[in-house]
């Protein structure tokens, strides 16, 4: 909550401590001296409000409470009190009287003998451990150390990831203060290990030791650059601690000491060490520093070409690298990582050139840009899938975690709050009708030969098992009602050649329905040597059933029927919990799961180990064992199979050999299936809050990244987010709101347009 009035000479309360005095304030939030009921004096960080509604921000806040709270040594500040799901999020830990490592070299100087030996080894001490906990601070630097009297005290574990938890969120950014980030913080900031806690204190050092930084670029990029590519500069720092440090800033981290190495040698210190005078420790020009955490903090377009953050086509980025020479190129490439620093943070926006780019200065590689097919009449639009409901119709909504569109020629037909379906112009995002009054458990199924198809109405349970909706076919032009029937919604329909197969209300029987009339073209029965509860699927237009136990689906195998006018006969007998993903080569394509059991929240992080081709003739099976372990949701595009996971890793595995082709950090969390670019030969997803990714698929590079959508409507974090193109434009769909963009300019738009409806 946030603070509140308190006893006299207090500011506030939060969470029953009484703030007395505020001690500073950064970009995450403002941090007070307070006291407990019995007197104990604490620190109280709480979140600045306008962060509070942020659910990414309180899933990294989260997560530094999390580690924190498993961090508690003698040259730490442990947490004492949290509470980071309160209406404005707080954390408590105990109060540690004394000045930061930053303030003390700023206003005595550089420290020296005994009391450089104190702080280094002390530090050690402090991130043994941190680590022996199992956490990475991946933080550290002078703002974040506290020179207390006994000691230096080690805080703000804010970006720090536990080595067993992989999908904390980080918001799509890499986090860190440059001049003392390591260099795999950059290229692989998902991957980096307690060497690159010895890296930064190496940096640290160096500061403590002569007042100026080992990197120390003009600009923040350059600074990056020094750190991923340059020596470091140790001017100042004298034996045995500059061949110490030489080692804890070898670029790679195998390379460096560990931490019961580096207490030995921290321990032959002298305590008469001389200290160096300072050195000009003016900071970068045109960068304002937080005064409390000494971050910078870059305004997020004044400094960039408006609305550019990530050029499209990989051609036109190649002639602009030919017309750099070498060292110019060099930097330019730096430009490209997007980079949050510190509390306060630098937000380096992704602009200019790919950072593996290899052309060199007399380069001559000129492609002409793609020619976009884009909708008639399109400009970047943004529209809200809500729509006001009658009193008398309330009682008849339900909720939804799926929504998202289909896409047509020249429209998109999407779900939202309110509605079951609305047709929108696909250039301008125009509503030209809606159907119905409540928001449905999935999208449209699908549209053909001027027909869309899709759910109406809440479900009525009739006797017990079974759910019961309408299947409905809408005239694509009005949205007038074709054809309606009742369906079993316990397993979705899906459209083959000539006809929607679907379940019977009994779920006895398959059904091959009519798309024309919504008459039965066939009828086939659920049974099968693995039981009777089956899911209607449907590959390379042809419709097959796919089935398990009725009351246990995890026990025995599954078995895959056929069918068609004559009924249903088995095709194959498969293992329990196998994902169908599509067609290849003519034959059905499956991934096999590790566990018959879900191992994670919705089955999104589950690890496969298998690919199985089903051929529809014969019903043989033919197995392919992937060369590794592979987690996330699969999807089938072309040859490939690409899984994608919470935490934002693609993944890339050639579906004939079972072969890794590669694996992506997107660095954004939460994604879409992938959909694939013929012009660009890209792969585009969303995620929950409307970040767009785009990925090479030859190499998974990143090409370019979007920030998320301002103000979607709905609540984003609850839903699935989807995407689809309409000839080249993207349309995305984040909680209740439907926005599309061009793959060319991704970030033109459409945060200040919104289309009428």
């Amino acid at each position: 909550m946030p603070p509140s009035s308190g006893e006299s000479g207090s500011v506030g309360s939060v969470g029953g401590y009484t703030l007395v005095d505020r001690l500073g304030s950064g970009g995450m939030g403002v941090v007070h001296l307070a006291h407990s009921p019995s007197g104990r004096q604490v620190a109280v960080k709480v979140v600045h409000a306008q962060y509070a509604q942020d659910e990414e921000f309180r899933a990294r806040f989260r997560q530094e409470v999390q580690a924190a709270r498993r961090v508690s040594g003698a040259f730490t500040a442990p947490v004492v009190d949290a509470d980071p799901d309160a209406e404005v999020p707080w954390m408590a830990t105990l109060y540690v009287p004394g000045r930061t490592l930053s303030e003390v070299v700023a206003g005595q100087g550089p420290l020296g003998g005994r009391e450089l030996r104190v702080l280094a080894l002390g530090l050690t001490e402090a991130l043994k451990d941190i680590h022996r906990a199992g956490v990475v601070h991946r933080d550290l630097k002078p703002s974040n150390v506290l020179m207390a009297e006994d000691g230096p005290r080690v805080i703000d574990f804010g970006i720090s990831r536990a080595a067993d938890n992989q999908t904390l969120t980080i918001t799509g950014r890499l986090m860190g203060t440059p001049p003392f980030m390591s260099p795999e913080q950059f290229t692989s900031p998902r991957e980096v290990t307690a060497a690159s806690d010895v890296f930064s204190l190496g940096s640290l050092l160096v500061y403590a030791a002569t007042g100026t930084r080992p990197f120390d670029g003009e600009s923040p990029y350059l600074t990056v650059y020094q750190v991923m590519h340059e020596e470091p500069s140790l001017d100042g720092v004298t034996e045995p601690l500059r061949s110490i440090v030489e080692r804890c800033l070898i670029k790679e981290p195998e390379g460096r000491p560990q931490l019961a190495e580096l207490q030995r040698l921290f321990e032959t210190l002298p305590d008469t060490l001389p200290a160096p005078p300072p050195g000009d420790r003016t900071e970068p020009g045109g960068i304002a520093y937080d005064a409390v955490t000494q971050s910078v903090a870059v305004a997020r377009r004044g400094w960039l070409p408006k609305r550019r953050r990530g050029p499209a086509p990989a051609a036109p980025r190649r002639r602009a690298t030919a017309l750099l020479g070498t060292g110019v190129r060099r930097v330019w490439r730096i430009l490209t990582a997007t980079v949050t620093v510190g509390v306060a943070g630098i937000a380096l926006l992704t602009w200019g050139l790919p950072m593996g780019s290899g052309a060199s200065s007399d380069s001559t590689d000129v492609v002409d840009s793609p020619v976009l097919s884009l909708p008639a009449g399109w400009a970047p639009w943004r529209t809200n899938l809500t729509q006001a409901v009658a009193a008398a119709d309330q009682d008849r909504l339900t909720s939804y975690d799926r929504p998202g569109c289909v896409p047509d020629t020249t429209a998109v037909y999407c779900t939202g709050s309110g509605f079951t379906v609305a047709r929108m112009d696909a250039g301008t995002g125009r509503v030209t009708w809606r159907f119905g009054v409540s928001p449905q458990a999935a999208r449209p199924l699908g549209v053909r030969d001027g027909t869309v198809y899709v759910y109406e109405n809440p479900p009525v349970e009739s006797d017990g098992d079974s759910i019961e909706w309408q299947l409905v076919a809408l005239d694509v032009r009005t949205g007038e009602r074709r054809w309606a029937r009742s369906v079993d919604a316990t397993q979705p329909a899906a459209l083959f050649d000539g006809g929607v197969l679907a379940l019977s209300t009994d779920h006895s029987q398959l059904i091959g329905i009519d798309a024309t009339s919504g008459k039965d073209l066939w009828r086939a029965s659920t049974k099968s040597s693995a039981g009777t509860r089956c899911t209607p699927l449907v590959v390379h237009g042809s419709p097959y059933g796919l089935c398990s136990d009725q009351d246990d689906p995890l026990r025995g195998d599954w078995s895959l029927l056929g069918l068609g006018p004559k009924g249903s006969r088995e095709l194959a007998t498969l293992p329990t919990a196998v994902v169908p993903v599509g067609g290849l080569a003519g034959e059905l394509l499956f991934v096999q799961p590790k566990d018959e059991e879900p191992q994670s929240l919705g089955g999104l992080d589950e690890a496969y180990t298998t690919f199985l081709q089903v051929d529809p003739e014969t019903g043989v099976v033919e197995r392919t064992p992937l060369d590794q372990t592979v987690r996330g949701t699969a999807t089938l595009i072309g040859s490939t199979v690409y899984f994608v996971r919470p935490d934002g890793t693609v993944s890339a595995v050639a579906a004939s050999t079972g072969t890794l082709t590669w694996q992506a950090d997107t660095q954004v969390e939460n994604l879409s299936k992938p959909v694939w670019s013929e012009t660009f030969d890209f792969l585009f997803l969303a995620n929950r809050y409307g970040r767009l990714v785009a990925l090479d698929v030859s190499r998974g590079d990143v090409q370019w990244t979007t920030d998320k959508l301002e103000n979607p409507a709905g609540a984003p974090e609850n839903v699935v987010p989807s995407l689809v193109l309409v000839g080249d434009a993207i349309v995305a769909v984040t909680g209740d709101t439907a926005f599309s963009v061009s793959p060319d300019t991704p970030d033109m738009g459409p945060d200040e347009i919104s289309a009428p409806s």
